[in-house]
């Protein structure tokens, strides 16, 4: 029965209200059937109505419906309304989880509550409105509504909900979602008192490879990005796009400095391999900043700079390298502003030298080469390493005219030297890539008078974005010109055969990542550099071993074949006049000086630290610092076999074991070894929490560089209460 029918009474009586009776048939409006009215209604299916019994079971249901979901009525009326409809979980969470017998039995007017209906082979929302009925003496009779079909408007909404918080390239979260779930992540941490890891990404020569090869071929790169670092973090943490070529990554409950490292180095060398594309081999890098709350912040937005301080050190440092952030990048971040401010009218200045270390050959220890190495003297701030500033001056466009003023100056140089010595120039990747390098190349070439043959352009793989035809031709302009080309720095991240194969080297250089260490028992570099000597007499070039400083390095490597030595066991890098006073006096042979043996990784440190030993805490010096251990100054009558707790600054501690002593000195164990923290430094794994300084009564905030002094306050009792007594120590001269 339609449901004008069940409601004609009350319609029918609307209708047939009487008119005035001077009123004329012409002035009468049309008569409206608001009955067929609702038929019609009905029949289109636009919306459905439907009516209960005092029961809240279902009597009626506008027959299109049935007819649209192929639905029978004996299987639906007279079933209770509650098990045919059940409340949205979006209802749900809104209306504290009340189900919808409740909201029923409220018997209150129900307006575009979305429901699922169960039973549906696919999942179904309706919206349903309707208002309780009662006859004259107040009985409930039941509910009288309409009800609509809104999954497709509700899916739609979804999609667009979703589009809003992911990224449509990559799928990722955006950084809109990121920002929330940071929020929210933090904030309800904070009261179970976890730990947050938040990791910023940034991708190295991500913008050479989009204007080399275009934009669709960026964003292929950029999506295949994506998917390695998803495959990585797996169910860790979640994986975000920020735009551009940036990236986030929020771990929950992550603090260990180690694994996080491991996690950073992970993703530095797998997003570091090659991507084919279109033909194409395209090589990129990236640089990763890393801060954990709450040790560096409580909020999304302070932890959010910490991590990009971390970042901005990372890329300071050199790219393809991973920070932990620490309280002094602050002030890191405001030297390379200044460094970027004082470097772009640098070379109106008479700040920047050329020194040059010299390249050995292996038989004879004549010198072969030298290699030029830029140095910036500044008059205020001293010496500025090339490490600082060669990253700033690619970012700020400075590559190019620093670049060929090198290039100059030690072409320059060269032709005072003899004429059997060349010359060696690093060649940035974004210098090489210009369209008019080679062309730069010969113009010095002509100005200075020196010989293209002794004129060695040092380059990186990183100058390799793919196949390249563009990089091919440069190859091929430069060997008409005539000089030489080395592929520097080989096998420490982009290597691949097939540069060799089809790029004119005349040399290659074994990075000094392969020659340190490369004695100790158990090490794999013998055998890398044996490869790498025999690739390169296979293919005619000779081989330069970079960085050996101690004499069993120098035996190895002339052992293991290499042609050419480089390092400190013969020259560091000296100034143009010193190597004129040499060649006056033809000494331009080297003879090796430097360590019999090298020693395990030990970094020459002095610092204060804190030193605590049951319930004192002593000041002190620490020196020579390993993963292992230290040397540390200030304490007398120590005994071996001491415990103490070493405060390294920072809400670093580690137990350490006294291994010997001798006067104000102590070598000391540390229990669990100390960890790279990825700026060539060594850190330790935890820190103390800032949950703990509030436990004690500090207000709870990021952890501040004192906060063993606060669990731990110095005693200031004299020395004949202490167990120690402390001496005066002097920073070294």
């Amino acid at each position: 029965m339609p449901l004008g029918k069940l409601f004609s009474r009350g319609l029918q009586a609307q209708s047939d209200t009487a008119k005035p009776a001077d009123e004329t048939a012409a002035d009468q409006p049309v008569p409206v059937d608001r009955i067929g009215l609702l038929d019609t209604f009905e029949a289109a299916g636009l919306g459905w109505f439907w009516a209960t019994d005092s029961e809240n079971r279902l009597i009626y249901l506008t027959d299109t419906a049935f007819e649209r979901y192929g639905w029978s009525k004996p299987e639906l009326i007279g079933r209770p309304l509650t098990d045919l409809f059940s409340l949205a979980a979006e209802e749900e969470s809104e209306r504290t989880n009340r189900p919808l017998a409740f909201l029923l039995g409220a018997r209150n007017t129900i307006t575009f509550l979305p429901v699922r209906v169960a039973g549906s082979a696919e999942p179904m929302l309706w919206e349903i409105s309707g208002k309780a009925s009662f006859d004259e003496e107040g009985n409930f009779l039941g509910y009288r509504g309409s009800a609509r079909d809104v999954t497709e408007s509700r899916d739609r909404q979804r999609d667009s909900e979703r589009m809003a918080q992911y990224d449509d390239l990559t799928g990722l979260a955006n950084r809109r979602r990121m920002d929330m779930m940071l929020g929210n992540t933090l904030a309800s941490y904070r009261n179970s008192k976890r730990s947050c890891a938040l990791l910023m990404l940034d991708l190295d020569r991500f913008k050479p490879v989009n204007d080399t090869y275009g934009h669709p071929v960026g964003d292929e790169l950029l999506r295949q990005v994506a998917a390695r670092i998803t495959k990585i973090i797996g169910s860790k943490g979640e994986v975000g796009r920020f735009g551009g070529d940036e990236f986030q990554v929020i771990l929950p409950d992550m603090d260990d400095r180690g694994q996080l490292g491991e996690l950073a180095q992970r993703l530095i060398q797998m997003i570091s391999q090659p991507y084919p594309i279109n033909g194409s081999r395209l090589v990129i890098g990236v640089s990763i900043g890393v801060a954990v709350a709450p040790y560096d912040g409580f909020e999304a937005a302070d932890l959010v700079k910490a991590a990009d301080l971390a970042l901005y050190a990372a890329k300071g440092g050199g790219r393809a390298q991973y920070r932990f952030y620490s309280g002094e990048m602050k002030e890191g971040a405001k030297r390379r502003r200044q460094i970027e401010e004082d470097l772009r009218s640098v070379l109106d200045t008479d700040q920047l030298a050329m020194h040059y270390q010299p390249i050995v050959d292996a038989k004879t220890e004549a010198v072969a080469c030298f290699e030029s190495l830029i140095r910036w003297h500044h008059p205020e701030r001293g010496r500025i390493s090339p490490g600082e500033f060669i990253p700033v001056a690619e970012d700020i466009d400075m590559i190019k005219p620093l670049g060929e003023w090198a290039l100059e100056v030690a072409c320059r140089d060269a032709t005072a030297w003899p004429n059997d010595i060349g010359v060696a120039v690093n060649i940035s990747a974004l210098q090489f890539e210009c369209d008019d390098f080679p062309s730069v190349v010969k113009k010095v070439l002509a100005e200075t008078g020196l010989a293209p043959s002794r004129l060695v352009l040092e380059i990186t793989e990183s100058v390799f974005l793919g196949g390249s035809d563009r990089t091919q031709r440069k190859f091929e302009q430069l060997r008409k010109i005539g000089v030489h080309l080395a592929l520097d720095d080989f096998g420490t991240g982009y290597s691949s055969l097939s540069y060799l194969r089809t790029a004119p080297f005349n040399k290659i250089k074994i990075d000094q990542s392969f020659v340190r260490g490369c004695t100790e028992p158990g090490n794999n570099n013998p055998a890398i550099m044996s490869a790498i000597v025999s690739l390169a007499n296979a293919l005619d070039m000779r081989t330069v071993a970079e960085g050996v400083e101690t004499k069993d390095e120098l035996e190895l490597v002339v052992g293991r074949g290499a042609t050419h030595i480089q390092g400190y066991i013969y020259s560091p890098a000296m100034p143009q006049a010193d190597i004129l006073e040499r060649a006056e006096k033809g000494e331009l042979t080297f003879e090796a000086q430097g360590p019999a043996r090298y020693r395990a990784d030990r970094r020459t440190v002095f610092r204060r630290i804190g030193v605590i030993h049951e319930d004192q805490r002593y000041r002190a010096f620490v020196r020579n610092l390993s993963k292992t251990g230290a040397m540390i100054e200030g304490l007398e009558d120590v005994p071996v076999g001491t415990q103490f707790v070493v405060d390294m600054g920072g809400g670093q501690l580690t137990v350490a074991t006294v291994r010997r002593s001798r006067g104000p000195i102590q070598g000391i164990e540390f229990e669990s070894p100390l960890i790279d923290d990825g700026a060539d430094g060594l850190c330790t794994r935890h820190r103390v929490s800032p949950y703990e300084l509030e436990a004690v009564g500090r207000s709870l905030s990021a952890l501040p560089d004192d906060a063993l002094s606060i669990l731990f306050p110095r005693s200031e009792e004299p020395d004949a209460k202490r167990a120690f007594r402390e001496v005066e120590t002097r920073a070294p001269a």
